[in-house]
């Protein structure tokens, strides 16, 4: 028997050095950037041995073994490591599918890592001399608990000498199933995954991180789990060593681009109307809405994050909010977009709370202490993430978002975890109207229900109104119903030459701002800022305020970036300011005053509604100093006869009554609260 071991191991073996020499060349790129591990592909290993790859699937650990002999045999790396990539599909499960008939197989499995634990030396041999005899004797540490060896060759038991101990690194990883993989009301199962050795580098920690996805391949093991008697269970554990992971998704600063690609990428940079083409690729079954799939293009590329000399750092991210009737395809865009960002997440409003988007402390059972779990917008770090129906947020959890949305970062203060995690991801909302419909005469702000200084923070707002109108209502009802008679329109630049493009630019291209640019956006401001005003109010509307100022550069720089141009132009400002102006007049425009104004959007009252309540205050507190006390209602239009409509005056003095300035203390009459 052992004889017939001995024979199969040498034929493994030979056959295992036949392969290296046909495949010399990629051994030799490891050699030069002085790697000792070995990317094996499984599939060029089937094509070219017959034995090998059967016994790599069901006894990985001696064929892994085996492998390595025959590398270091051929004299060309010491203590090798063989890494294997390329699996047959019949090695893939799910972890739900996991039994004990595959323990020590070689197995693969996909999931998101949820745990990480720290980085912590194991050993893994331990050398002891015998004090009596000198006897050098080695025991491989399989096991949980540190064996010293039972007896040596002369006789002697115990008291050995220890010598060394040979130590690798390693690192327990928990990693649960995708959520595309459940099937009804399944939850999702966890497994722990162990690495070492080479898997734990510090540029591979990186990619493990909680929130990765990840592809393992690895041998399926048994731990024993321990009684707290100090024996043994008869129930297992199942774990998996792992012996290579794959990290599935980049950010796009990661994707790969080949000398084809950038071919490509080049040749649609050279065509005047990219910009247009882009856009028309973003949610090609949606018809209509050319600028919002402008902006969503400029913030899929994003500006150009500066660092201050005083150490101040502003966001490059843009931020984008869409605000619409029910029906108007929101959803639609944003799942879109979550897909076809690396790093995308997709979020809904009623189930997301604060920690679900930020990060949350949960006690840890294995390292008996606290951890920190990642959130949606730390896990799509340097991508974007998606949060549909933001108004049916709860309040407390919507002011998680305004540090990492200015910030971008994250600060977690509980238990004994003091940590600032990094956010800098895009954030692109949706949200509906406070009576499920936008109602054309009220400001816009009054109808939605977010805070101020939460709408302030989006670079960009767009309503989408349903409004009646037979021409559009007929494209709309040609596209849909075409749609659906065929498989829908492709994009119209491929999804990953797409992808690839954005990558590139975001890779190469950092733009800066030219001085025609910086001219065109400084006379845009000015001009907006110091508009005419047709009332004689002292209160003048503020159209623009310097967030939007910065939201502009961001924008323009994002256009540069996109034409894969290391300068920002003229026409690029041009451009940016165009989008700028729709959105503004769509939202900020005031009827009263003829001019844009930008309370309308984050305030409560516009700047002429505000300039009507302060005049009817002040009418007040004037005739309070010579009438008393008591003012009949008919004084005060007798005052302001002339001046303004009965109905603003109703209007004024309502919104003074329901913030408490004044109270009627008998019908007909009112008073000033002192």
């Amino acid at each position: 028997m052992a004889e017939e071991n001995r024979s199969k191991t040498e034929e493994l073996i030979i056959e295992a050095k036949k392969f290296f020499d046909f495949y010399k060349r990629d051994m030799g790129r490891a050699i030069r950037k002085g790697n000792n591990v070995i990317i094996l592909d499984f599939m060029k290993l089937t094509e070219f041995c017959e034995k090998l790859p059967e016994e790599l699937l069901s006894n990985p650990e001696e064929a892994l073994g085996i492998i390595e002999l025959a590398i270091e045999e051929s004299g060309l790396i010491k203590n090798v490591r063989v890494r294997l990539i390329n699996l047959p599909k019949s090695q893939e499960m799910k972890v739900r599918n996991i039994r004990s008939k595959h323990l020590n197989e070689m197995i693969v499995i996909e999931g998101i890592i949820r745990q990480a634990s720290d980085v912590r030396p194991q050993v893994v041999n331990a050398k002891f001399e015998c004090p009596s005899c000198g006897t050098v004797i080695s025991v491989l540490q399989i096991e949980k608990k540190f064996r010293e060896p039972s007896r040596c060759s002369c006789g002697r038991r115990g008291g050995f000498k220890l010598l060394s101990k040979e130590m690798v690194d390693t690192q327990r990883l928990v990693v649960e199933e995708a959520p595309e993989s459940l099937s009804g009301g399944e939850q999702p199962k966890r497994i722990n995954v162990f690495v070492k050795e080479d898997l734990v580098e510090p540029k591979m920690e990186e990619k493990t991180t909680p929130g990765s996805r990840i592809k393992v391949i690895g041998m399926l093991k048994e731990v024993p789990v321990p009684l707290q008697t100090g024996g043994l269970s008869t129930r297992f554990e199942l774990a998996i060593e792992t012996n290579n992971i794959i990290p599935l998704e980049e950010t796009f600063e990661e994707l790969d681009i080949g000398e084809e690609d950038e071919k490509q990428i080049l040749e649609l940079a050279a065509d005047p109307n990219i910009f247009e083409n882009l856009a028309r690729s973003i949610t090609p079954s949606i018809w209509g809405y050319e600028e919002i799939k402008k902006s969503l293009v400029l913030q899929l590329f994003g500006g150009v994050k500066k660092i201050h000399a005083d150490g101040q750092k502003s966001r490059g991210d843009i931020h984008i909010l869409l605000i619409g009737d029910p029906g108007v395809a929101k959803s639609v865009t944003l799942s879109f977009m979550a897909n076809i960002s690396p790093k995308g997440r997709y979020v809904v409003g009623k189930s997301a709370s604060g920690a679900g988007l930020t990060a949350t402390v949960v006690r840890d059972e294995y390292l008996r202490g606290w951890s920190l779990e990642a959130g949606a917008m730390v896990l799509s770090n340097k991508g974007l993430v998606c949060i549909d129906e933001l108004e049916k947020m709860d309040p407390n959890d919507r002011s998680a978002m305004h540090e990492a949305m200015e910030q971008q970062t994250i600060t977690v203060s509980k238990a004994n975890v003091q940590a600032t995690l990094r956010a800098e991801t895009s954030v692109l909302a949706a949200a509906n109207p406070k009576f499920g419909r936008f109602d054309p005469n009220q400001p816009i702000a009054q109808q939605i229900d977010l805070p101020p200084t939460l709408i302030n923070r989006f670079d960009i707002i767009f309503t989408l109104r349903d409004i009646p109108n037979r021409e559009k209502d007929e494209k709309i009802a040609d596209h849909v119903l075409n749609e659906h008679r065929k498989e829908g329109e492709s994009m119209l630049i491929p999804r990953e030459i797409f992808r690839k493009y954005v990558a590139y630019a975001k890779q190469r291209i950092k733009p800066e701002l030219t001085d025609e640019a910086v001219e065109e956006i400084k006379k845009f401001y000015i001009e907006l800022r110091n508009q005419p005003v047709s009332s004689e109010s002292a209160l003048r509307p503020i159209p623009i305020s310097a967030r939007q100022l910065q939201a502009l550069i961001r924008m323009s720089e994002a256009l540069a970036k996109m034409r894969l141009s290391k300068k920002v132009s003229r026409n690029d400002a041009k451009k940016v300011i165009e989008l700028m102006r729709y959105y503004l007049m769509q939202i900020g425009y005031d009827q009263d005053t003829g001019t844009i104004d930008i309370d309308r959007i984050s305030g409560k009252f516009s700047a002429s509604q505000r300039g009507k309540i302060l005049t009817v205050r002040d009418t007040i507190i004037d005739l309070e100093n010579r009438i008393g006390k008591m003012i009949p209602l008919e004084e005060v239009e007798k005052e302001l006869e002339g001046k303004m409509k009965k109905e603003e005056i109703e209007e004024a003095l309502s919104k003074l009554s329901s913030s408490g300035d004044i109270y009627k203390p008998r019908s007909g009459y009112i008073s000033r609260t002192s």
